[in-house]
């Protein structure tokens, strides 16, 4: 019994252009730099979905990004808070020794 080599054309490779992405789609794909670069964004977000001008698609990146915002800006805050939780709780150790220690 002999082999025959069946030969099939190869399928053409396909090729998907890649999008180049615009200032504003890379910025809604990094984080903010700090707390107030994220305020800052997330009201420029909110005037510019206020103003009604926006497609379904760009409202609905533009509510994702605010999301993203918001807990990043969240997370900056509780976590701000928590510093100044453990800095209080030492200065007033520090103080109470202090206090019972003068005459």
């Amino acid at each position: 019994m002999s082999r025959v080599n069946v030969c099939t054309p190869e399928k053409p490779s396909i090729r998907m252009k890649k999008k180049s992405l615009s200032k504003e789609e890379s910025a809604l794909l990094s984080p903010p730099e700090n707390f107030e670069t994220a305020t800052t964004e997330l009201e420029q977000i909110v005037a510019n979905m206020e103003a009604g001008q926006m497609s379904l698609e760009d409202a609905l990146s533009a509510y994702k990004r605010g999301v993203e915002l918001l807990q990043y800006c969240q997370n900056m805050l509780k976590d701000s808070q928590q510093q100044i939780k453990i800095l209080e709780a030492d200065i007033l150790k520090n103080f109470s020794t202090t206090e019972h220690d003068a005459p």
